[in-house]
């Protein structure tokens, strides 16, 4: 049974399943460009009306020392974050924010620059940093301890935390989905499916939610190096 569960999560690559793989990634620099070379849309709008206000939001958070290129890097890494957790409630597409290959190859480069940035180019300051204002003289080293350990583990959170949340929500689908069938009583197969259409509607929204927090949190994490 847990073979079966956890299968969903296996970049297969056989022909039958029509599973796309770790292809389903770059399907969003395929399919997103493409739409600003037709005419103007509802939904064009309504995207470009989201993406304007990220922007305005990450330059916020980055301070004054942000800039418009900046803001275009972490508005790109939360539309292909969010690009491909909703890939992943579609059938027979492989979901590769369910795996720490993808998210920790996002989260590690990130946090590298943002370190080697903050350590050769503000090295007093990333100094000052380690222990926080008003720290008592007795508590600094443990205070350095602490912070060192705590942005040493910045790209693990943030990997972990966005893996972790969409294997749960597929782990609920993939239950209800087994126990479906296997229901004789119509009364509790509606329930399921209605439980099915509830729990897809909370996963489209974990999909936003999760691109937001992993974008705001690498913007704090480039502004603390400024």
């Amino acid at each position: 049974m847990m073979t079966n569960l956890f299968s969903v999560f296996d970049p297969s690559t056989t022909i039958l399943n029509l599973s796309l793989n770790w292809l389903s990634t770059f399907l969003g620099l395929l399919i997103i460009p493409s739409t600003y070379w037709l005419m103007p849309n509802r939904f064009q709008i309504i995207w470009n009306n989201i993406l304007l206000t990220l922007h305005k939001e990450f330059k916020t958070l980055l301070g004054p020392n942000g800039h418009n290129g900046s803001t275009l890097m972490f508005v790109s890494l939360f539309s292909l974050i969010m690009f491909n957790n909703f890939l992943g409630l579609f059938p027979y597409i492989f979901t590769s924010t369910s795996h720490l290959t993808l998210t920790l190859t996002l989260a590690f480069p990130l946090w590298l620059s943002f370190m080697l940035y903050g350590w050769i180019c503000h090295t007093q300051h990333m100094f000052a940093h380690l222990v926080p204002q008003g720290t008592p003289p007795v508590l600094m080293p443990f205070m350095v301890c602490i912070e060192t350990i705590s942005n040493v583990i910045r790209p693990g959170t943030l990997a972990v935390r966005l893996t972790a949340n969409m294997i749960a929500g597929h782990l609920l689908m993939t239950l209800l989905g087994n126990t479906g069938p296997m229901s004789t009583s119509y009364l509790i197969l509606s329930l399921i499916l209605i439980t099915q259409i509830a729990l897809l509607v909370l996963e489209s929204a974990v999909a936003i939610i999760q691109s937001y927090v992993f974008a705001v949190l690498s913007t704090l994490y480039s502004s603390e190096v400024n």
